[in-house]
This record gives C-alpha cells, structure tokens and sequence, in this order.
C-alpha cells in the first residue's frame, strides 16, 4: 500500500501531462496534416515564413506545392504552410469585421 502512495503523485503529475501538454500537441499535428491533405488549387496561403500567395499546382508525388506570389512561382512543402495564418486570410469578410465593431463601441 504505502508503495502505491508513493507513485500516486509521479502517476497523477504524467496523466497531467498527457492531457495538458502531449494529447493538444497530437491534435494540432493531425489537424495541420489534414490541412495540407486538403490544399487544392487557387487557394490562397501563407507560409511559416511570411510568404503570401496562391497555390497554383499541387505535387503528391514529393509532397509539394507551387505558390505564385508578387515576386514569381515558388516551390514550397505542404508542412511550410501555415495552417493558422491562411485559415485568418480565406475567413469570411464577416468575420473579419467583428473584432473592428467591438473596438469602434468605446
């Protein structure tokens, strides 16, 4: 008994963990997977590295993608987009409005 005890805090502080820490991370790595998967042409993105653009031409074969941007075609991995950046740009022009509305009612 008293060894149960005594591995009851290491035990609760790795389940803590896991769900604090660990189960986000593999949620957030399954829905940027599935984010890249559903990449189709004439979507507009932007890159980990700032870049915006428009996917022109989509590869399987490496797991690529061509983006134009103002400066010309670049080729760039799927995993290189930034699932959060170009979900905020191809929003609703709706959306995009209403944090403007909350801060205009000061």
């Amino acid at each position: 008994m008293e060894s149960i005890n005594s591995l009851a805090p290491f035990l609760l502080m790795f389940v803590v963990i896991y769900f604090f820490m660990i189960r986000p991370q593999i949620k957030r790595q399954k829905q940027e997977k599935k984010f890249a998967a559903e990449l189709k042409k004439g979507d507009k993105v932007v890159t980990k590295s700032g870049m915006h653009g428009k996917v022109i031409d989509l590869n399987d074969s490496d797991n690529s993608c061509i983006i134009e941007t103002l400066a010309g075609k670049i080729k760039f991995e799927r995993s290189a987009i930034s699932m959060e950046m170009s979900a905020k740009l191809n929003a609703p022009a709706s959306d995009k409005t209403k944090p403007a509305a909350k801060d205009n009612k000061k």
